[in-house]
């Protein structure tokens, strides 16, 4: 099973939308958004997606986000997550607490540790711990590189990111 990644979206519903066509015309239908979500508008976006959230820095109103992602159906955000797709377990942070993401990292549990904050897109092997670090990118916020998501199928490693250079 392939699952989407996405990060940053920093309440630009029109990006996040086209992202999630996108990524639905390509019959993705497992999802992690790996925080600054920012409001529960862009939460609602993701209504009929199986979809994993973790709090961002910027996601400052918890009650609100919580509440949405219960009305959508879905759990409520996390600083960090562990999903298990094709046998393989993936951690999810935001990664703006870098003691998170260090210890997810260095902790050889994951196969996998997707993260977000730095909206730059990262795909790199950390061999002494056995982890692949995955940042898609960003769909909102400060735009250092064109806006991005990605498709990760963990049963082969392959990696496919998806930019959109015509967004703000």
């Amino acid at each position: 099973m392939k699952i989407g990644i996405l990060s940053d979206t920093h309440n630009h519903a029109d990006n996040t939308r086209a992202a999630l066509a996108e990524l639905r015309r390509r019959e993705i239908t497992r999802l992690v958004h790996c925080g600054d979500i920012t409001t529960p508008e862009i939460v609602h976006l993701f209504a009929g997606w199986n979809v994993t959230f973790v709090w961002g820095n910027m996601d400052r109103d918890w009650a609100e986000l919580s509440d949405a992602a219960r009305r959508i159906g879905v759990s409520i955000p996390q600083m960090s997550r562990e999903i298990e797709i094709d046998g393989k377990l993936i951690g999810v942070t935001h990664g703006a607490d870098q003691k998170i993401l260090y210890n997810m990292m260095m902790s050889g549990k994951y196969v996998y540790v997707c993260h977000g904050h730095t909206h730059e897109r990262r795909d790199e092997v950390r061999s002494a711990y056995g982890v692949r670090l995955i940042n898609p990118g960003a769909l909102g916020g400060s735009r250092p590189q064109a806006r991005s998501v990605c498709i990760l199928d963990p049963a082969s490693g392959d990696l496919e990111f998806i930019e959109f250079p015509e967004m703000a």
